[in-house]
């Protein structure tokens, strides 16, 4: 039996860092929408109780460094699977991108495993699971948008944003999250207003929620990489309505309205970094 899953990507319409926890964590809030540029994932259930990961890209690991992998051991183990799976992932998110695709990998593979293996759990139950494979798992379990807390792990949904054009511009560089928290001076932070972004999402306002863009992230990754301080500079002048990076970078996302604009970003982007992408926000929740 084969199942066929998609894995899409994320970007951070806001993120802040509150303070670090005891547990070594920091505490944020992030709010996530999921976009149009999707990872896919071809799980096949097999006899002999092994788990394979097959990539045609050679930054996927194959091993139990892959999150993939990692989710279908954790179901395996914590159900009594006997079965196996070989999970072929057709990688189309930048890797180490910010756009959360490793991530997004496991929760599929949580939500196609389920139905494989029959296991007949929630998506909140499978969230909870997420949680200990990674931060950013359970909000990809659900997809859609969300205001995450905690660790990133808290999930609490939020309406679609209003509707618009995502232009994805990812430089020629990998950013570690680890390196980018720990550099980070908590202290010094300009915290974005995410109580005035959830109610500009709430009252589909798309100027207010271009205004109210932030991340907290953005000025240690800027002072390490100066091309994703070039991308957000070039972004602007070329017209962007709205212009941040997402997660930890180094992709930098525009918004854009008019399909005017948004041509002549994607054309004057293309020319100057590694990777660019024109998607839509999909910003609603998956099914099941």
């Amino acid at each position: 039996m084969k199942l066929l899953v998609k894995a899409p990507a994320k970007i951070n319409l806001s993120l802040d860092v509150l303070h670090k926890r005891p547990d070594g964590y920091h505490e944020v809030e992030m709010i996530m929408t999921t976009i149009d540029l999707a990872d896919r994932l071809e799980l096949s259930r097999s006899d002999d109780g092994q788990i394979r990961i097959l990539s045609q890209s050679r930054y996927v690991p194959d091993d139990e460094r892959n999150l993939a992998y990692q989710a279908a051991k954790l179901l395996k183990d914590r159900f009594h699977v006997k079965d196996g799976v070989t999970i072929a992932i057709e990688k189309v998110i930048p890797v180490a991108a910010g756009l959360a695709g490793g991530s997004s990998d496991a929760a599929a593979a949580l939500r196609g495993l389920n139905k494989l293996w029959g296991l007949g759990l929630s998506l909140d139950e499978l969230a909870v699971l997420g949680a200990e494979i990674g931060s950013d798992v359970s909000f990809c379990v659900y997809g859609g948008t969300a205001l995450a807390t905690g660790r990133g792990e808290l999930i609490e949904e939020l309406p679609s944003p209003p509707t618009c054009w995502v232009i994805l511009a990812k430089p020629y560089v990998g950013v570690s999250t680890a390196d980018v928290y720990k550099k980070l001076d908590v202290s010094a932070i300009v915290h974005p207003d995410t109580k005035s972004m959830i109610q500009a999402i709430r009252d589909k306002d798309y100027e207010r929620v271009c205004a109210n863009v932030g991340n907290a992230l953005e000025e240690v990754t800027l002072k390490q990489y100066p091309e994703v301080a070039q991308i957000k500079d070039q972004m602007k002048r070329f017209g962007a309505d709205a212009v941040l990076m997402s997660g930890s970078g180094p992709t930098v996302f525009g918004l854009v309205r008019h399909d005017s604009r948004l041509n002549r970003i994607y054309n004057g982007l293309r020319g100057f970094c590694g990777q660019v992408f024109a998607v839509r926000i999909l910003g609603e929740r998956h099914l099941e």
